[in-house]
């Protein structure tokens, strides 16, 4: 049985080549992704037994979606068949000044549709240590946000670990929705994840002297945001993912944790971006992994940054690296040379 389960939306995703804009030609590259399937693809490349849990319809599109993680080793035995569409989105990579953009056709997917009697919670957390969501989930539809909570119920009671990434996304719910379907979920959460934004997006809890948009970040005004989560909401660990946005190809990034007494900041890295969409879900695997197999709280921070510094580097949704690579980068070596 899987370790670590986690549960969301796989989609279609739909790209045209390198920098063109939509439609500039006439192809489009189809691959797969999304915030929970992510962080399952990262986590079994590491070497932990993972299973995703979805809804996915019975035809052709839905079995290449399975087909897609099975590739990385995912348990997909839990994921129900049914409904008539995978949700659709659109990627345009953006370069320079202009930003990357992503248009959804999610709105009636398999998931989105899915019912409190279409997941056993019980079976499938049988034998799991740890349960993982997004905020992405719970904004899909009122179904999946009781689908959501009845999963943490049964989590909770089987003294699991529950992490949960804010993903705030304002294409699909606004900040009072938000507030209002996430709080109570933040009962059963034991770490949550967040990126610059997402705290004062959905609790109003903000980073003092910071402007996201201009690139200013005040680190340490994040200890106060994840201290101030902790405080809220009885979290065992808060942990803020810190991207300063240079250009649309150029990113600092960084990320730090709090166990509400001590603060701890990992490196920043110089960022070339390849392909920035998935960062976030890879720093959320590389934190669960690390905090999974008893690292220190620092070191696990290390891991996350160095494995989502990594994943920025990778086209796709997917993480493709593994434990070594990203030991090697936490520990020093980002000089990028040849390995032979």
């Amino acid at each position: 049985m899987a370790e670590i389960i986690t549960f969301g939306e796989i989609m279609l995703r739909l790209k045209p080549e390198g920098y063109l804009r939509f439609f500039q030609n006439d192809r489009m590259e189809a691959t797969f992704g999304g915030g929970e399937a992510n962080v399952a693809v990262s986590l079994s490349n590491f070497g932990v037994d993972t299973a995703f849990v979805s809804k996915l319809p019975p035809h052709e599109i839905g079995a290449a979606a399975i087909r897609s993680l099975n590739s990385f080793g995912v348990d997909t035995g839990s994921i129900v068949r049914g409904g008539d569409r995978v949700g659709i989105y659109y990627l345009e990579t953006g370069a320079s000044q202009r930003p990357s953009k992503v248009i959804y056709d999610r709105a009636g997917s398999s998931i989105a549709q899915a019912v409190s009697g279409d997941f056993d919670w019980p079976a499938i957390f049988d034998g799991a240590k740890w349960f993982h969501f997004t905020g992405i989930t719970p904004a899909l539809s009122e179904n999946t946000a009781v689908l959501v909570k009845e999963a943490c119920r049964e989590a909770k009671k089987r003294d699991m670990t529950i992490s949960c990434d804010l993903n705030f996304r304002k294409k699909l719910w606004s900040s009072q929705e938000a507030q209002r379907i996430m709080e109570p979920l933040m009962d059963y959460v034991d770490i949550c994840i967040a990126n610059e934004e997402d705290a004062e997006k959905i609790f109003g809890i903000q980073a003092e002297d910071s402007d996201v948009n201009g690139g200013k970040l005040n680190h340490e005004g994040y200890c106060s945001v994840a201290s101030q989560l902790i405080e809220r909401f009885g979290f065992k660990y808060a942990a803020i993912t810190l991207r300063t946005s240079l250009s649309a190809n150029d990113n600092r990034w960084a990320a730090m944790i709090s166990d509400g007494s001590q603060c701890f900041f990992s490196k920043e890295y110089e960022i070339h971006i390849v392909d920035r969409v998935g960062g976030g879900d890879s720093f959320a695997a590389g934190l669960i992994y690390g905090l999974y197999k008893n690292m220190s709280l620092k070191d696990a921070l290390e891991f996350a940054a160095a494995a989502s510094c990594l994943k920025h580097s990778v086209e796709g949704d997917f993480n493709r690296v593994s434990v070594e690579e990203v030991n090697a980068l936490a520990a020093g070596d980002g000089s990028g040379r040849v390995q032979r």
